[in-house]
Parts: C-alpha cells; structure tokens; sequence
C-alpha cells in the first residue's frame, strides 16, 4: 500500500496534500451516509499522516458546522510534515486542537457522539505506549460508554499485515480505508475490531 501511495505521489505526480485533502474528504463522507451521530466529534490522532488525516475530518467539520475538536498525541517535533501543515490550517479555521492525554483531552472524547481514531494508520501494529497507549483507552472508553468510534484506515493497534494486536487496540464500529481492503481488515482480531470496512477511491492506483 505505501508503495502504491508513493508510486502516485512520485511517478504521476499528484501531491501527497491532495491524497490526504481526498482521504478527508471521503471520511467525512462515510460518516453521513453511515448516519454516525455528529453533534460532537473528537479526532484522536498521532504524528504521521494518518493523524494529518484526522486533522483534516475535523477542520471540513468544522467548517460544516459541527462542532469537531482534536485531541493530538504525540511531540510536536516528530510529526510527519503534511501532518504539520494540516495542523497549521486547521489552527487558522479556529478548530480546537488539545494536546496529550490529559483531563482537558479526556472530557472532549468522553462528551463525543463520534470519535475518529486517526493515532497510527497502516504503520501501526505495534504495542501502543504512553500517550499513544492513553488515546487508545480514551477511544474504547469513549465506544464503551455509547460514542461511535470511525477509524481511519485500520484500527490503531491492529496490524495491517496480520490483523495481529501487539497490545491494545481500537475497536471500532466502522472502517474507512483507502484504495484497496488491508489485509488485517480480514484476519482476526482484526476483521472484528475494524467493524465495517468501508472501501473509498481517493486516486492511488
């Protein structure tokens, strides 16, 4: 997959910005037509471009109208440069963006009708730890408690390549990924811990 993301990027020359702006876009359009309860929205997310991705769900909601927060783990310094930049626009639509896993953090998921777990993406699999192991909890409590957990791309935990979690991981109640199924959306735990795996077209061939 990241290898069909690069060969996009690289050899056809549509900018890795674009990709994202579409992957936003198509997220934002799962949430409507799967009816997920959008009077409050958290996106959780991490440093790479998969949390650039939750970034940019909660600015095009914003600017919509609802009220979309993010909750954003992880050190400023080690975010992915797209991720930066998301970061900075939504700053400049006025989208509230709190930072760790603290109690601030903690009452904008535990109050969300919707949360987006945007922490790892495919790079993910790992154990989550600190922060990032915090943000998982925040999401599942969030889940437990009634909120409608959208993962994008693949759960946060789960690995893309097995449907293995090293440890915890997002259960989500639906799925939006890009281009192509992964295979850890069918492979157990991960087949169920994705919930409804939604398949959107964002130009990667």
């Amino acid at each position: 997959m990241k290898e069909l993301d690069n060969n996009t990027i690289e050899r056809h020359g549509i900018p890795s910005m674009v990709l994202m702006e579409r992957a936003a876009l198509a997220a934002v359009e799962a949430l409507h037509d799967e009816e997920f309860d959008l009077s409050r929205v958290a996106a959780v997310c991490g440093l790479g471009n998969n949390g650039g991705d939750g970034v940019a769900i909660a600015r095009l909601l914003h600017i919509a109208g609802y009220a979309a927060a993010v909750v954003f783990v992880g050190g400023l310094e080690k975010r992915s440069e797209e991720t930066a930049r998301q970061m900075a626009i939504a700053e400049s639509y006025g989208v509230p963006i709190v930072f760790g896993c603290g109690a601030e953090a903690g009452e904008i998921v535990a109050n969300a009708t919707t949360v987006v777990d945007a922490i790892f993406g495919i790079g993910g699999g790992r154990a989550p730890e600190g922060d990032f192991l915090g943000a998982v909890r925040l999401v599942n409590r969030a889940g437990a408690a009634g909120a409608e957990v959208l993962a994008v791309d693949i759960p946060s935990g789960v690995s893309a390549d097995t449907g293995e979690a090293a440890g915890e991981a997002v259960t989500a109640d639906a799925t939006v990924t890009f281009a192509y199924k992964k295979l850890g959306h069918t492979i157990q735990p991960g087949r169920e811990m994705s919930g409804e795996v939604i398949i959107k077209d964002i130009g990667i061939y």
